[in-house]
């Protein structure tokens, strides 16, 4: 039975302490009012704020006063939403990692896989942080629908009235259906993932052929349901950001980016929690199988990643690529880098087939991996909400820090609640002695 220890208990604590003052000072560090933008733009000290923010300044010194206003409340509101999109993209991301992780765990349920039960448990641990995570991420929808910061331009009355691009969606794009939609979404995912891990834990006492094939059931439901929420939600958590601008291959690309971070957090966990002398069935076929995973997966999101942009860069329809030539003229090394983190580096990585039996190697490169896609989605949020100000600062790493402190908090005392291998299951012999 595993322990929560004080080691990781202190860590995660100071993660959310640092995580939380860092935050807190970003929004007291925001400028209040545009008479302050203006201030910061005409003095040498808007260095301060990025390298952006001072080339704006240079670029608006000769505009004429009208212009002028117009450019200082543009980086306003611009810096006003700063610390909110900083602290949107991690608590995105960590939560549909957990999604992931989640729909991963499905996914064995319904294909009746003989190799994956000894890692049940860690599934179920980094499935725990829906409800938590779940959390944050609609109160962070209820703030942006008050009007706190302007994340989804498209929840402002008067930029709906003189937009009409927005103005024709709005029978989607509308505030009440957003939160009702994100509920739905919310409430169907947790829902399943309480009701389903509430039957493992049942069959701990006994195998029970009702619950398997409950499990086996409810597994199936899930994953429908998911395919198409994930989808909606990829629209309406994501790419409504960038209103005029939509993809028939955006919830697919999500998808990719959820799925090879689900699959790195359980081989990252799994390692660690191995190397502390649990899950002593673990072997390094289990390994090798998550690390095949990680590498196939990278390269099914390397596959969506050009066909999304070469596509619409090769079209070159104005309204499409818009999108693209904001990112690639504001935000070009990480645009790029996203490929050589989420594509060569694993390839090159993880392409020797001995490798992926190295607890090590996997590690590095699930880091790599999880970094390369945290930085896939800043890329998709920051430039709709942030443009060309955006900075790695404080906002950013205090959110980082924060988020992932409560993730590592409620995964591992969710470790803690049950033995971190199920006692009974159909294919639970079959893991056991999985080798090849």
């Amino acid at each position: 039975m595993y322990t929560m220890s004080s080691k990781i208990k202190s860590f995660s604590l100071i993660l959310i302490v640092l995580g939380a003052i860092g935050l807190a000072y970003s929004f007291i560090d925001a400028p209040s009012s545009v008479e302050e933008v203006k201030e910061m733009l005409h003095s040498d000290g808007a260095s301060h704020e990025g390298e952006s923010v001072a080339m704006e300044a240079n670029s608006s010194s000769n505009s004429d006063a009208h212009g002028e206003d117009e450019h200082a409340e543009h980086i306003y509101h611009q810096l006003q939403n700063k610390p909110w999109a900083a602290i949107y993209v991690p608590a995105l991301f960590l939560f549909l990692i957990s999604l992931g992780v989640f729909v991963f765990y499905a996914l064995q349920n319904a294909s009746q896989s003989g190799w994956s039960p000894v890692l049940f448990r860690v599934m179920e641990g980094i499935s725990s942080y829906l409800v938590p995570g779940g959390i944050i991420v609609y109160l962070l929808l209820i703030l942006s629908s008050l009007h706190l910061n302007h994340l989804f331009v498209w929840m402002d009355p008067e930029v709906v009235a003189h937009d009409e691009i927005i103005q024709n969606k709005v029978a989607y794009l509308n505030t009440p259906f957003f939160l009702i939609r994100a509920f739905i979404y919310l409430a169907g995912w947790i829902l399943f993932s309480k009701l389903i891990i509430k039957n493992s834990r049942k069959m701990d006492e006994g195998f029970d052929l009702r619950l398997h094939k409950r499990n086996f059931k409810l597994s199936a439901g899930f994953l429908v349901f998911f395919i198409v929420t994930e989808s909606m939600m990829s629209w309406d958590w994501i790419m409504s950001i960038d209103t005029h601008w939509f993809s028939t291959l955006f919830g697919w690309f999500v998808l990719a980016s959820i799925l090879v971070s689900a699959v790195t957090t359980i081989a990252i966990v799994t390692i660690y929690l191995k190397g502390k002398g649990y899950l002593e069935h673990v072997n390094n076929s289990h390994i090798h199988d998550l690390g095949k995973f990680m590498m196939g997966f990278s390269i099914f999101w390397a596959y969506l990643w050009f066909s999304q942009f070469l596509l619409i860069w090769y079209s070159n329809i104005p309204e499409e690529v818009t999108y693209y030539a904001q990112r690639l003229e504001d935000y070009p090394v990480l645009f790029f880098g996203t490929v050589i983190l989420n594509w060569v580096l694993p390839m090159l990585i993880l392409i020797n087939s001995d490798f992926k039996r190295i607890n090590w190697i996997i590690v590095f490169a699930g880091v790599i991996i999880l970094l390369g896609h945290y930085l896939n989605f800043f890329v998709m949020i920051m430039p709709g909400t942030v443009g060309e100000s955006w900075t790695i600062g404080i906002p950013e790493i205090s959110s980082i820090l924060l988020v992932l402190g409560v993730f590592i908090f409620t995964v591992f005392k969710a470790l803690a609640k049950a033995p971190l291998t199920i006692q009974h299951g159909a294919f639970l012999e079959e893991s056991k002695h999985f080798h090849y």
